[in-house]
């Protein structure tokens, strides 16, 4: 990621990024839930959920941008955009933020079901992301 002087990012560079995250590491808190979400995300086949940054614009408000980028989970494959906040500090250390409600089904999957428990579908996740700028 580019940066202008005044520390904000410079829209003319392509931005590219890739996060990878273990379905493993999706908790609920709850191991008779989660056991059961690892069976219907089916683990073994589709390990990971990967997301793929494609681009980034500035959004109304400094210091938030649009991001857009390819979400993939359960072996299926969703375009998104959603606002995040960029920041940098005084140490060049950048800093991404943002929150999304996801709905599981977009990703042909349907919600647990647990005896008289309902299991809604929306997943909300919070991504947060700390580097070091490159020298």
């Amino acid at each position: 990621m580019a940066l202008l002087p005044d520390g904000t990012v410079d829209l003319d560079v392509p931005v590219q990024g890739r996060l990878e995250i273990s379905v493993d590491r999706l908790s609920s808190g709850n191991q008779l839930y989660d056991r059961e979400l690892r069976r219907r995300i089916d683990a073994r086949r589709h390990p990971l959920i990967v997301g793929q940054i494609t681009g980034v614009r500035a959004a109304e408000v400094e210091g938030r941008y649009l991001v857009a980028g390819d979400l993939s989970f359960h072996g299926e494959t969703r375009v998104f955009e959603h606002e995040m906040t960029i920041a940098v500090d005084s140490e060049s250390t950048i800093e991404l933020r943002g929150d999304r409600v996801f709905d599981i089904r977009e990703f042909g999957m349907k919600p647990p079901s647990m005896l008289m428990l309902k299991v809604y579908p929306e997943v909300a996740v919070r991504v947060e992301l700390y580097g070091g700028r490159e020298r």
